[in-house]
């Protein structure tokens, strides 16, 4: 019955299993059952429990969790969202942020909490996630802040190299470099001004109600329990956490 409900699909594993190291074919040791500790893995994003509370039916938590942290440095996580991620529709992007709270065990890394995207604001500990998403509200990129951190800061290095109509974001991205770059690029920003500005600037209403896509994105994110609350220490367990939560739902 447990595995019933975290089980990946067969049309979905056949995509992935090509990425994943271990198959055969490949040099060294073969790994043991791969889908089984992706399963595992997807066990503890989905419930946000302690690896040391992994049911033993997948196997040594140990073992699974030193299995999850090598491929977290070879950036298997992110291979798999990208190969599981649809082709991407970019008639127009939506970026916004969103705060997770960072729990008290993530915050032992080495090198201290801000070293890791973790930032102390009057929520407490905190991770923010800044996200990019395509036209359909389907997660393209996202980068982690600190909690105290501006949006905009994460800006550059999600739009870099994406060829998009329009940008929607909500006040907080009204800043004029952002709009100078659109302009640049050729796309148009549907961003509210804010309402210290002088003159007014016009945006296309009609376009940003759309921008309700974003949060649904953050919501069906949330709704795995490792997500919704930080309990990785580093930055890059967390962001593989995320990138395979979302590889989930795109296989939906």
């Amino acid at each position: 019955m447990l595995r019933d409900r975290f089980v990946i699909s067969d049309a979905a594993w056949a995509q992935v299993a090509p990425l994943l190291p271990g198959k055969v074919g490949d040099r060294g040791v073969t790994a043991k059952d791969n889908r089984l500790f992706l399963e595992a893995v997807l066990w503890r994003v989905r419930t946000g429990l302690p690896w040391r509370d992994l049911p033993p039916e997948f196997g040594n938590w140990n073992s699974v969790f030193q299995r999850f942290r090598r491929w977290v440095r070879a950036g298997v996580f992110e291979r798999i969202f990208e190969r599981w991620s649809a082709e991407p529709d970019f008639e127009y992007v939506l970026i916004d942020g969103t705060i997770v709270t960072a729990h008290q065990k993530a915050s032992g890394a080495k090198g201290g909490p801000q070293h890791q995207a973790i930032g102390r604001s009057r929520g407490g500990l905190t991770t923010k996630i800044v996200a990019l998403t395509d036209a359909l509200g389907n997660l393209v990129r996202f980068v982690l802040l600190h909690g105290q951190r501006h949006d905009t800061i994460g800006v550059p290095p999600l739009i870099h190299g994406v060829a998009f109509g329009a940008l929607l974001g909500d006040r907080a991205f009204d800043v004029d470099w952002l709009r100078a770059d659109l302009d640049a690029r050729g796309a148009t920003a549907v961003i509210p001004p804010k309402c210290n500005r002088r003159a007014s600037i016009a945006y296309d209403k009609h376009i940003y109600r759309w921008r309700h896509l974003i949060e649904n994105c953050f919501a069906k994110l949330k709704e795995f329990r490792a997500v919704a609350t930080r309990f990785c220490k580093t930055d890059t367990s967390f962001r593989a956490t995320i990138n395979l939560a979302a590889a989930i739902i795109a296989t939906r």
